[in-house]
């Protein structure tokens, strides 16, 4: 069975951009994190359980069709999910495998899971509410499948904030000497080069060089005068990855994957491959990008609107806003227009 096409109860968004909005893919867990045990999700205010059987992931609404529990109430053994109310059973592809109250009888045919198509790529489990195609658009990210590149999965991070915000804070390239003073801002070095973005299919990306480094504060030290290639590449519409080119040729590639739980609340997946420090404890990077993260949602969290203006009247430009302005254009050509403008 397949997903319904109505509304999620309390739905956040303007009905047509949430139309827009969930033909496009999102994660919703770590790989990590499904087990044997249901995992409760949100996405585009739809409430969902993800759950393992038999090594596949299966993605539905967190709703036994018995008698309408939340099947994250439930357990799981990895080969099935098992409601906490009656007992029934879901396996694969969210059949219903077994009813303890009936176990010889015919199972009927609507008490199968509803479902959503699942993914994993990145160390996420993607998923998308409403496919406009049988193949799967799943940002791309560079480096991961590279050899010598050590994959990292850092935790999700909960921001109470637009997704579409939380998004233009990861590409702006003015805040760091302002936002970022205890992870790698310098408040010395705040100048803005110039940088063009470029359009592409999916979105945009941008070449960003500068002087402000990205070591850790108190960490090393780049040589003098050292021009930090930074470059930049937007998945609309809320999918964008980072690759920063170090001294010595290393280079970090990180995803920021904003999922948007809500039109007010957005669950951040950070994906990172390396191939430098690939020796290290993970523990580190899991510290250093939380502190970053949780920078830049103290600003975020506090902006307004709390959607993101779409309209060039609303919010005044200055030229450090390039990729800013590229992204809002993309969203726009999406055809996303009543909710981001209010």
């Amino acid at each position: 069975m397949t997903a319904t096409e109505s509304l999620p109860r309390g739905c956040t968004f303007d009905p047509a951009d949430w139309a827009i909005l969930a033909r496009h893919w999102y994660p919703v867990a770590l790989t990590r994190e499904v087990d044997g045990a249901p995992l409760a999700v949100t996405l585009l205010d739809e409430r969902l359980v993800v759950y393992r059987a038999n090594g596949s992931v299966v993605v539905a609404p967190d709703l036994c069709p018995h008698r309408g529990l939340p099947l994250s109430m439930g357990s799981g053994d990895g080969t099935a999910l098992a409601c906490a109310y009656h007992g029934l059973r879901f396996g694969e592809g969210g059949r219903c495998v077994g009813i303890p109250a009936h176990p010889t009888a015919k199972i009927p045919e609507r008490m199968h899971l509803a479902t959503y198509p699942s993914v994993e790529r990145y160390g996420l489990v993607w998923t998308c509410l409403r496919p406009t195609s049988d193949e799967p658009d799943i940002p791309r990210m560079a480096l991961w499948d590279e050899p010598g590149f050590q994959r990292i999965n850092c935790p999700w991070i909960d921001i109470a904030a637009f997704a579409g915000r939380q998004v233009e804070g990861f590409l702006d390239v003015a805040h760091f000497g302002f936002v970022h003073l205890e992870s790698f801002g310098d408040p010395g070095n705040t100048e803005v080069p110039e940088y063009t973005p470029v359009r592409h299919e999916k979105g945009f990306s941008v070449d960003y060089w500068s002087t402000v480094s990205n070591y850790a504060r108190g960490g090393p030290k780049a040589p003098d005068g050292y021009l930090w290639l930074r470059h930049f590449d937007v998945h609309l519409p809320f999918t964008a990855t980072l690759v920063v080119h170090f001294p010595g040729g290393g280079r970090l590639n990180i995803m920021n994957a904003a999922s948007p739980v809500s039109a007010r609340r957005t669950r951040m997946f950070a994906p990172i491959a390396r191939d430098f420090d690939t020796d290290q404890p993970v523990q580190g990077v899991y510290d250093f990008n939380r502190t970053v993260f949780e920078e830049d949602a103290r600003i975020v969290e506090a902006q307004r609107p709390e959607n993101l203006p779409l309209d060039p009247r609303i919010e005044v430009n200055i030229p450090a806003d390039r990729s800013s302005v590229a992204y809002r254009r993309g969203l726009r050509d999406l055809g996303l227009s009543h909710f981001f403008t209010a």
